[in-house]
């Protein structure tokens, strides 16, 4: 039960169209932490509101905006794109501008950017969480008249994920607070010890940054049978590098298909351990499909090869007791306790060496451990408090839902376009 000892407040999630907001998504992780974001906030007892798409499902109120998501992460930026973003914004500032707002939440500077100006002569406050890599982040150019971290106008204030992306984006926008991602923990079943004879996991986009390719020499080189599950996008980069993963695989096969009930493990996942195939790859899965190859893997392989600005994969894991063994890159160190929920080191080599040891990992240790600092509860009482901190500070009155009359009475749909 998720309590928060502080006044409800009304708060505008403007939600991203990548994928629709609801839970069991296969790749969907801004998605998924929104989804988590507004179901502790509306279990808390606050108003949340989320302007998304038609095929969504939330906890709060479900404002629509669109009928459907993109339905993808990559796709070609079509006019049909980029008018169903600017419907969606133009319907979402509509939505703020009935007054009974306390607080917008973000996901995506280019919905900053849209609303901005409006909400400004609002002077309702503007909470961004920062999903990406400053590198990857595109807040340059016009965002810079409200990110700058330097004349970043009071409205709007960045929430980061992690200390390491606090960091990287430091000299590029207003950001002084980190909320970690969490998840509802009673939903991910917990094994009761270590499984030393099992197999390997490892679940993520398919891609060079993900190191699926270390993965793969990692249990090559330790006899130990492999389970890789991830999507494919429509990048080339991305293609090809599975395209050169074909070798090394085994076997293919697509386990999303299978419903999961009481006997998903002997039907599903036994037979593949079974089988004399080592290296296997079980396409992309659901949210309901991975918790079962969490809870029943040795370990989860994290062999990233970049600065990775959190990692839910790590906080699903632990919750279900399995420990991860993973490289110290990005946020890892923060979220993984090294020899007591997972084993960090440096190099693939000293994974390589770490699969003799992880048997030691307490799954209790895992669990706890997500509990106490990783769960849907911490993760809204975060933003609860940073949410009441940016109000007082503006010192919004209880009549700012007096609209003037430069207001827009009906959704901006032909305005400002919104670029993908």
């Amino acid at each position: 039960m998720i309590s928060l000892k502080q006044e409800n407040l009304t708060v505008l999630h403007v939600a991203t169209l990548n994928q629709p907001i609801r839970p069991n998504l296969g790749y969907g992780p801004i998605e998924t932490v929104i989804y988590n974001i507004d179901k502790g906030l509306d279990a808390s007892g606050h108003r949340s509101i989320v302007a998304c798409s038609g095929d969504s499902r939330v906890f709060g109120e479900h404002h629509v905006t669109v009928d459907r998501s993109a339905g993808d992460y990559w796709s070609d930026n079509t006019t049909e794109k980029h008018k169903a973003m600017n419907i969606h914004l133009s319907k979402a500032l509509y939505r703020a501008r009935r007054g009974d707002i306390d607080i917008i939440h973000a996901h995506d500077p280019k919905a900053v950017e849209f609303m901005y100006d409006s909400v400004f002569k609002m002077n309702v406050p503007i909470v961004m969480t920062l999903h990406v890599s400053a590198e990857d982040s595109s807040l340059g150019g016009a965002y810079q008249r409200w990110a700058n971290h330097l004349l970043a106008s009071p409205l709007v204030y960045c929430a980061a994920i992690s200390e390491y992306q606090k960091k990287q984006y430091s000299e590029l926008v207003n950001v002084d607070n980190v909320v970690y991602h969490g998840i509802d923990v009673e939903e991910y079943p917990v094994k009761d010890e270590s499984d030393k004879g099992s197999y390997l996991f490892t679940i993520g986009r398919i891609t060079h940054d993900k190191g699926q390719d270390k993965a793969i020499e990692i249990a090559k080189k330790t006899g130990s049978k492999l389970i890789i599950a991830g999507c494919v996008q429509n990048k080339p980069a991305d293609r090809e590098f599975f395209a050169g993963l074909n070798n090394s695989i085994d076997l293919s096969t697509e386990v999303g298909k299978h419903p999961v009930d009481n006997d998903y493990y002997a039907r599903v996942i036994k037979p593949l351990l079974d089988c004399d195939k080592q290296i296997i790859y079980i396409g992309e899965i659901s949210s309901e499909h991975k918790k079962h190859w969490y809870r029943h893997a040795r370990a989860t392989l994290f062999p990233i090869q970049w600065g990775e600005p959190f990692g839910l994969v790590l906080v699903e894991s632990m919750a279900c007791g399995t420990p991860v063994i993973a490289l110290k890159r990005g946020a890892v160190p923060e979220i993984v306790v090294d020899g007591k929920t997972g084993i960090v080191v440096d190099s693939i080599d000293a994974m390589i060496e770490a699969i003799s040891r992880v048997n030691t990992i307490d799954p209790g240790d895992c669990r706890n451990h997500v509990h106490d600092n990783f769960s849907i509860t911490s993760m809204a009482y975060k933003y609860s408090e940073l949410y009441h901190q940016l109000i007082d500070s503006h010192k919004i009155s209880e009549n700012c839902s007096s609209l003037t009359d430069d207001y827009f009475t009906e959704p901006l749909l032909h305005g400002a376009i919104a670029t993908l």
